[in-house]
């Protein structure tokens, strides 16, 4: 798994392209249901606006704030969840040497 070299453990070049694959897929997995709501929210007051033709630019801020944070309340488990496994398996491997 590690290359052994001067007395020490080294990591390999495509184990350090896996941690970070694995952190960037962590990171998008996260994030992802709090863009997918704010994305969707912010389409929605778009076509709101555009079919009253209510121009007001702050309209799409506190709707889109509060869907975001209910999404947070909703979503911070699996959130949790997924950086728990996240350290659980970068912690595996500090300690696998």
């Amino acid at each position: 798994m590690t290359d052994y070299l001067n007395g020490k453990y080294v990591m390999t070049g495509a184990e350090t392209l896996d941690v970070a694959r694995d952190a960037i897929w962590t990171i998008v997995v996260v994030s992802s249901p709090l863009m997918i709501v704010g994305l969707v929210v912010g389409v929605v007051v778009s076509l709101f606006q555009a079919l009253t033709q209510i121009q007001e630019q702050t309209l799409i801020f506190v709707p889109k704030i509060l869907a975001i944070f209910v999404t947070l309340l909703l979503a911070l488990p699996f959130m949790a969840d997924s950086l728990h496994s996240h350290m659980m398996r970068i912690s595996s491997r500090i300690i696998g040497g």
